[in-house]
């Protein structure tokens, strides 16, 4: 129950305010949209992206030690935050 918690906290926090829900909001934001199909699309991406995470990362870990995949990912995540910063 504990890792269930902290992937569900986690994964909300990041998920905040990024442009996943900036573009679930403008989808929804249509009058003429139905507000439970644009819930039920971005719910399946978000679940089919989930499903892809966990398959490419059960996946890898067959082969890479988990420190090295921390390490990888670690740096992927730094390598995108200075390109968004120098990015305009």
């Amino acid at each position: 129950m504990k890792i269930f918690a902290i992937t569900f906290a986690t994964i909300f926090l990041a998920e905040l305010g990024d442009k996943t829900q900036i573009a679930t909001m403008l989808f929804a934001s249509n009058s003429e949209t139905n507000k439970y199909l644009v819930l039920l699309g971005a719910s399946l991406a978000l679940v089919t992206t989930s499903v892809l995470g966990v398959l490419i990362g059960s996946t890898l870990s067959n082969y890479i030690d988990e420190k090295t995949l921390k390490l990888i990912g670690g740096i992927g995540f730094l390598v995108v935050g200075i390109w968004t910063i120098f990015s305009r």
